[in-house]
C-alpha cells in the first residue's frame, strides 16, 4: 500500500502507485511524497477545518523478531530445549503448522515449485497435509524456465507421478505437449499435477519495459526475476505475468504458496558464506526481512494478484519466523559450505523430499529459470549492452545523484523507470540491493 500526505493536508492511498503517480506530478503541495506503508504498523489521521487530514506517523506495533502475542492459542506446541535434536524437531513442526494453517480456503490450493529447497518444502508438506485431510484431488505445482534449466529439471524430480489420472501440462508459445512427453521426465515423489510454464529469452527481453511499468520498481533483482513470469503474446494487449495468467486461466487453483522469505530468514543467499562473523550474519537476515516488502514480496504480490491469485508464504509465518531468529546466531549461518544448512538438516531423513533436492546448492533465480551456459543476467547485461553506451554510464553519477546506476543494467532499469513515473518517485526504492561482504557492484544473488 502506498500513501502520501501534502503540506495542506490532502491525504491519498492506493495499492499501486499507479493510482497516485499523477496527482503527485500535477499537485504542487506533493513534493513527491508517495510512501510505501510500511508493514506492522497503523496510523491516526484527524480530520481538521475543510475537511483535511492531519495524520501521525506510522506507529510501529510489532517486529518480526518478536513472539506474537496470538501465539499460545496456534494449538501448536514445541518443546523447550537449545540441543540440535530439539532444535531441528521444533522447526520441523513449526514449519508444518505454519503450512497447515494456511491451508483453510474454499478454494483449491496450489504451489509454486521451483525445484529448490523453499518451494520443494512447503509444496511437500502441503500435499502431505491434504492428503490427511482426505483431499482427493493432487496439489498442482507451476515450475517455469527455460527447457532444460535448472529449475525446470528439479522440479521434475520433485512433482509429478506416472499414477493414472494424473496430469503434466506445458505451455510454450501455446504449444500443449501431449502428457506422454513428460510421465517419463517426472518424479512421483509428492504426487501433484504438476504444469511446466517455459518461455524463450528474447519473449523475456521483449516484456522488459512492461515488467518495470507493471512492478513500479527498478531493483536490478526485482526486475531481473519478475521477466521470466512477464510476457507479451499479442501486440495488441498488454502483457502480463505469464505463470499467474497461467494458473488463472488454466486451472481451478485460486490459493498459492510460496517458499518466499526462506533465504532471507534461513540465510539461504551464497553472499553468507562470506559474513565475518554470526552476528554480521544475523544483522544482515533481519535486515532483509524488514525491507522485503520493498523487493521480493512486492514482487511475487503483483504478479499473483493481478490475475486474483492469493499467495501464501509460509516461511513468514509469525510463529516460525520469531523462532527461528531466537536461535543462536552461530547455528543459523552456513555451515560445510552450504547455505540454509539448519532448515535443511532439519528436515534431512524424513523423505519429505528427495534427499538431492534438499541438499541441492542454491540458485540465483536468474540462473535456475535458464541453462547452465547462459544465465539470465548475462542474457539481459548483453542485450543491455547494446542499448546503453559507455558514455552515458559515465555520466549516470550526474544525471542520477540519488541510487547512482553503478551498471548498464541499472542504468537501463532506472531511466526506464522514471520514462514512465518521472524522477520524483525513484526514492520509492531505500536503496539499491546488493549482496554484502563481496565488493561486487552486481546485485546477483550468488
Amino acid at each position: 500500500m502506498f500513501y502520501y500526505v501534502t503540506k495542506d493536508g490532502q491525504m491519498g492511498v492506493c495499492s499501486e502507485v499507479k493510482g497516485e503517480s499523477e496527482f503527485i506530478h500535477t499537485s504542487p503541495g506533493c513534493g513527491g511524497l508517495i510512501q510505501a506503508f510500511p508493514p506492522a504498523h497503523y496510523m491516526v489521521c484527524d480530520v481538521i477545518k475543510g475537511g483535511k487530514v492531519s495524520p501521525t506517523s506510522p506507529i510501529k506495533f510489532h517486529s518480526f523478531n518478536q513472539t506474537p502475542v496470538h501465539y499460545p492459542y496456534q494449538g501448536c506446541c514445541y518443546v523447550t530445549g537449545d540441543n540440535n535434536d530439539v532444535i531441528k524437531k521444533n522447526i520441523r513442526t513449526l514449519m508444518t503448522n505454519a503450512v497447515e494453517k494456511r491451508l483453510m480456503s474454499y478454494r483449491r490450493v496450489g504451489s509454486l515449485l521451483s525445484g529448490g529447497l523453499d518451494s520443494s518444502l512447503v509444496a511437500a508438506i502441503t500435499a502431505q497435509k491434504l492428503r490427511e485431510r482426505g483431499v482427493e484431488q493432487p496439489i498442482q505445482t507451476f515450475s517455469i524456465g527455460v527447457e532444460s534449466s535448472p529449475d525446470v529439471i528439479a522440479a521434475r524430480k520433485v512433482g509429478v507421478g506416472n499414477t493414472p489420472g494424473y496430469c503434466c501440462n506445458m505451455r510454450h508459445m501455446g504449444v500443449h505437449y501431449d502428457n506422454e512427453q513428460l510421465y517419463l521426465q517426472v518424479a512421483e515423489h509428492i504426487k501433484s499435477e504438476h504444469h511446466e510454464v517455459t518461455f524463450s529469452p528474447q519473449e523475456g527481453i521483449r516484456a522488459l519495459e512492461e515488467t518495470i511499468f507493471a512492478l513500479e520498481s527498478y531493483d536490478v533483482t526485482t526486475v531481473r526475476a519478475s521477466i521470466p513470469m512477464y510476457f507479451n503474446h499479442h501486440s495488441t494487449q498488454p502483457s502480463m505475468y505469464l505463470i499467474s495468467r497461467y494458473i488463472s486461466e488454466n486451472t481451478d487453483t485460486i490459493v498459492i504458496m510460496s517458499g518466499e522469505g526462506a533465504d532471507e530468514l534461513a540465510q539461504g543467499y551464497i553472499y553468507f558464506h562470506k559474513q565475518p562473523s554470526p552476528q554480521e550474519g544475523d544483522i544482515e537476515s533481519k535486515r532483509l526481512l524488514t525491507d522485503l516488502y520493498l523487493f521480493d514480496v512486492l514482487r511475487t504480490d503483483r504478479s499473483t494478484a493481478a490475475h486474483g491469485l492469493e499467495v501464501r508464504a509460509p516461511f513468514l509465518d509469525h510463529a516460525f519466523v520469531s523462532y527461528f531468529l531466537s536461535l543462536p546466531a552461530s547455528k543459523r549461518m552456513p555451515q560445510n559450505g552450504v547455505e540454509k544448512h539448519l532448515l535443511r538438516s532439519s528436515f534431512d531423513g524424513t523423505n519429505l523430499i528427495p534427499t538431492e533436492i534438499l541438499w541441492r546448492r542454491k540458485e540465483a533465480f536468474s540462473d535456475g529459470v535458464t541453462s547452465k551456459k547462459r544465465s539470465w543476467f548475462e542474457i539481459l547485461q548483453e542485450h543491455i549492452d547494446s542499448r546503453i553506451s559507455d558514455e552515458q554510464l559515465d555520466k549516470a553519477r550526474e544525471n542520477y545523484p540519488f541510487h547512482t546506476p553503478r551498471t548498464k543494467e541499472a542504468l537501463f532499469y532506472r531511466r526506464t523507470f522514471e520514462s514512465k513515473f518521472g524522477s520524483k518517485l525513484s526514492k520509492l526504492i531505500p536503496y539499491q540491493w546488493l549482496p554484502r561482504w563481496t565488493g561486487s557492484d552486481d546485485p546477483s544473488a550468488r
